[in-house]
């Protein structure tokens, strides 16, 4: 079995065109988005789900009211301001009304999950809540399983989410024996990049014919040979520069980089992604048979 992800030095470069293409044509694989913070693979495979399950990561603090005794200790200990004190609000005039109580208030998004003021708490009023950071899902497609997820908007840990996908596509994988995974990755640098290529058998990194494009695809290059993967380049619409192609071509050489493949601007693409098809199922364009090209000379180079 031979995982090969699909990854790119930003997004908008065309990689996960790129990875609905391969699902297309591979035969006995499994699909993994494991770009969690801005899915879309399923646009184009449109998964029916099987499994749905919550993905948990991190803790944030929250106060239990009738424990809390406003001692503001935690307050002095926090050094990401989360925690306040405050007064609701008092009805001024009216006789006989006591002075509000002060209450302790922890703002959710400042909280950084230290827990520091849950250990100074002297009534142990503080608990430290794992955090519901976003839900990750195995579903059938047209083209065989796929295993996907979604980060809650402002959350973190996306390389710990992008880990469970793949983890679970293997062992999808290994249960039904398949011959490949293919792997549409997180773009960038960062950490969702790197759980994205660990252990990959290839990566395959899309770039665009711009000095821009050279300069994301030569550093996320650089991640992946730091972690020993295998790398392959492809150039999408090279004929909007012909000049900057060759140039990257040059760098692939000078780096013992394998330049594997170009594709060229076709407006074919454009429509079968209106329709929500892959480019290998919409008739015609030269940018279909350029892309077959590619994954035949992938496929035979790291089997």
């Amino acid at each position: 079995m031979k995982q090969i992800v699909i990854i790119s030095g930003k997004g908008g470069t065309g990689k996960t065109i790129i990875t609905g293409a391969f699902a297309a044509l591979a035969k006995n694989k499994v699909m993994a988005d494991c770009d969690v913070d801005a899915a879309d693979l399923h646009l184009l495979l449109k998964p029916q789900t099987k499994e749905r399950h919550i993905f948990k990561s991190g803790v944030t603090a929250f106060i239990n009211k009738e424990l809390c005794t406003q001692c503001g200790k935690c307050i002095e200990v926090c050094r990401f301001d989360a925690i306040t004190a405050t007064r609701p609000p008092s009805r001024a005039g009216e006789a006989g009304n006591p002075q509000p109580a002060t209450r302790i208030i922890i703002d959710p998004v400042s909280c950084e999950g230290c827990a520091f003021c849950s250990f100074v708490c002297p009534v142990k009023a503080i608990e430290m809540r794992e955090n519901i950071s976003g839900e990750w899902f195995v579903s059938d497609t047209r083209f065989g399983s796929m295993v996907h997820a979604k980060l809650g908007v402002a959350e973190e840990n996306s390389g710990k989410l992008v880990s469970l996908v793949r983890e679970k596509a293997k062992e999808i994988a290994e249960s039904k024996n398949s011959d490949w995974i293919i792997i549409d990755g997180s773009p960038g640098i960062g950490c969702p990049v790197i759980a994205s290529i660990t252990g990959a058998d290839c990566a395959l990194v899309v770039t665009e014919p711009t000095l821009s494009g050279l300069h994301d695809a030569d550093r996320v290059i650089k991640v992946a040979k730091h972690f020993n993967v295998s790398v392959r380049l492809v150039v999408n619409k090279y004929d909007l520069n012909k000049e900057m192609t060759e140039k990257i071509k040059s760098y692939c050489q000078n780096n013992n980089i394998g330049f594997i493949g170009k594709i060229g601007f076709d407006e074919a693409v454009v429509k079968s992604m209106i329709e929500g098809k892959t480019v290998i199922e919409y008739p015609g364009g030269n940018a279909k048979e350029e892309i077959i090209a590619i994954w035949d000379r992938l496929q035979k180079e790291i089997k």
